[in-house]
């Protein structure tokens, strides 16, 4: 019976270690060893080389969403004609008259005018150093409502100095 002897590189744990050697360069260059390609295919253990987008595609989408809802949209857009200033010799210093006709007309010191020439002779007339006394003067046949929007229009244009005129007028209205 022929003797067994331990030879160094036959011995289980030199197996070990070499096998172990072998499976660490084949991990670091990416590569199997040669002989091995078909044990390697085997356990499945094949180096990935693609490259995993989702982290990207995700980082986009937040920063396309911050874009969007950091940029403000100009897409309405309304146009506004607004009143100039009126004549200078169009307020007079001491006293203006509103009358509003049986039509529901608009009148400045006998001129017609639209609602918002209106508005914005008070709003002159209001910022002059001695504010001129307005007068309010409806026809009796002008509308409650007109008479009551000119109104409103007249204090939300600053006019301080108001008066009714003409309603010796109207005392026997309905009689």
């Amino acid at each position: 019976m022929p003797a067994i002897t331990a030879d160094s590189s036959t011995s289980p744990t030199a197996i070990l270690k070499r096998s172990a050697a072998m499976e660490m360069r084949r991990k670091r260059t990416g590569r199997a060893m040669p002989g091995r390609a078909a044990s390697s295919q085997q356990s499945g253990s094949r180096s990935m080389s693609q490259m995993n987008v989702t982290p990207f595609i995700d980082v986009l989408l937040v920063l396309l969403i911050m874009l969007i809802m950091a940029v403000p949209v100009l897409t309405h857009e309304t146009q506004i004609d607004l009143p100039g200033p009126p004549p200078i010799d169009a307020v007079q210093s001491d006293t203006n008259t509103v009358f509003i006709t049986a039509n529901d007309q608009l009148m400045w010191n006998g001129a017609p005018v639209t609602h918002e020439e209106l508005s914005a002779r008070v709003a002159y007339a209001a910022t002059l150093p001695s504010q001129p006394l307005l007068r309010f003067e409806p026809d009796a046949q002008a509308s409650y409502d007109t008479s009551a929007k000119t109104i409103a229009l007249i204090k939300d244009a600053g006019a301080e100095k108001f008066a009714f005129a003409g309603n010796h007028r109207h005392k026997d209205f309905g009689r």
